[in-house]
């Protein structure tokens, strides 16, 4: 399935001079693009599972964007309590269409590249294709997305992630959250803010 040309496709090494500035300014760039007014609730689907360090990028991003927001300016799905991963995801996106008219996506998921790229992280509008990596065929998901290069892929990719290193997921896990949280702290601080829903009306916080 080949999807429409992106509009706009960046990424933002974390080993670079101050890169939550860098990815926080980025993501809002790339949200101010693809984000319409129309679009009701904004949900930060975090994509992947506690079982293994490399995949877990994505649980991660959720338990810390839980943790952080209490304003009701997005929804979190996909936690280390509630992971959203392989066997859940094609559920969890009928939940969100049963619950939700017109939500604007943003996807969050670990990938896997090559060596020079790890450690970097990929902003760009349009939909992810989780499981890619690891051959997997899911559902591609997301209205924008952002993508943690953790390790390279290219052969055993299972056992590639399940050797990647904690140490890396968790400085990306906690420069994408932060990002995320800044940015929308200042998107909603103008005077048009976008319309969020309530928190309670999310199934999986």
């Amino acid at each position: 399935m080949a999807f429409p040309p992106r509009t706009y496709y960046a990424t933002v090494d974390i080993s670079t001079a101050l890169p939550l500035s860098r990815f926080s300014e980025t993501f809002s760039d790339c949200f101010g693009l693809c984000y319409k007014s129309d679009r009701d609730p904004v949900i930060v689907l975090c994509i992947g599972t506690d079982r293994s360090t490399g995949d877990c990028l994505g649980p991660l991003v959720g338990h810390k964007l839980s943790a952080m927001h209490n304003n009701n300016r997005f929804l979190v799905y996909g936690t280390l309590d509630n992971p959203v991963h392989a066997k859940n995801l094609k559920e969890t996106l009928a939940e969100i269409r049963d619950l939700y008219t017109n939500p604007f996506t943003i996807a969050v998921d670990a990938s896997l590249g090559t060596m020079e790229r790890i450690g970097h992280i990929t902003i760009a509008e349009g939909p992810l294709r989780p499981g890619a990596g690891v051959k997997k065929t899911l559902p591609s998901v997301g209205d924008m997305h952002v993508s943690g290069i953790v390790n390279f892929g290219g052969f055993m990719e299972y056992l590639i992630l399940q050797n990647t290193r904690l140490s890396l997921v968790m400085k990306m896990a906690n420069i994408i959250s932060s990002g995320i949280h800044y940015s929308f702290r200042k998107t909603t601080s103008g005077s048009s803010p976008a319309r969020f829903v309530p928190q309670d009306r999310c199934g999986r916080v």
